[in-house]
């Protein structure tokens, strides 16, 4: 069985930085991409970042890829987001999802797998 754990979340001030992790677990899971989204209160789910199988990094826009940082410890079967640089608007509880399938698409809809989220709340 397949299980996506978010960690890392909490309440910080404008300006500070937090990592968000998220652990894998399950057998011969090999997804194609790993994903981070986030969904604020009234809000839709978007998109944040992701990262392939072959290392390759995706953000969601300008001012996501210039402050938040994507990677994978494959050792530890765990995806990382950095987050610098934290404004009041990136507050939102952070989802960490895998899909199995290649795509250069990133609806939510897509991804197979969801972990049960982590509250970032950056206070101004």
């Amino acid at each position: 069985q397949v299980q996506l754990v978010e960690s890392g979340g909490g309440l910080v001030q404008a300006g500070d930085s937090l990592r968000l992790s998220c652990a894998v677990s399950g057998r011969s899971f090999s997804p194609a991409i790993m994903a981070w989204f986030r969904q604020g209160i009234g809000k839709e789910q978007e998109f944040v970042a992701a990262i392939r199988s072959n290392g390759d990094s995706v953000y969601s826009n300008d001012s996501v890829k210039g402050r938040f940082a994507i990677w994978r410890d494959i050792a530890k079967n765990t995806v990382y987001l950095q987050m610098n640089s934290l404004k009041p608007e990136d507050t939102a509880v952070y989802f960490c999802a895998a899909r199995l399938g290649h795509s250069d698409t990133y609806y939510p809809r897509t991804f197979d797998y969801w972990g049960q989220g982590t509250q970032v709340t950056v206070s101004s």
